[in-house]
């Protein structure tokens, strides 16, 4: 299996940005992780939207969308549990 590249949307880099430096840490590892394995276990297919996944990092979230043709993995928003899913 080949290994993905990973994107990750401006607001994404902003959000990491704003978190813990510990938890920064985490949530960059989990989204490195993402491009060998772009569906690991833990992962949830969002209802209602094709190829957009979100996986779990302490009280954050990392919503991502798969471009298997492209074999690409684009963060689109990190965020605590209580924000991420909101302003779609």
């Amino acid at each position: 299996m080949s290994t993905y590249s990973v994107e990750i949307a401006r607001r994404a880099i902003k959000s990491i940005a704003r978190l813990p430096r510990k938890e920064q840490q985490r949530v960059r590892a989990a989204i490195d992780l993402l491009a060998d394995n772009p569906r690991p276990p833990g992962c949830v297919a969002l209802a209602g939207e094709d190829s957009v996944y979100r996986v779990r990092v302490g009280d954050y979230r990392i919503v991502y969308e798969i471009v298997d043709a492209r074999l690409v993995v684009h963060v689109v928003r990190v965020g605590h549990r209580r924000d991420v899913y909101r302003d779609r």
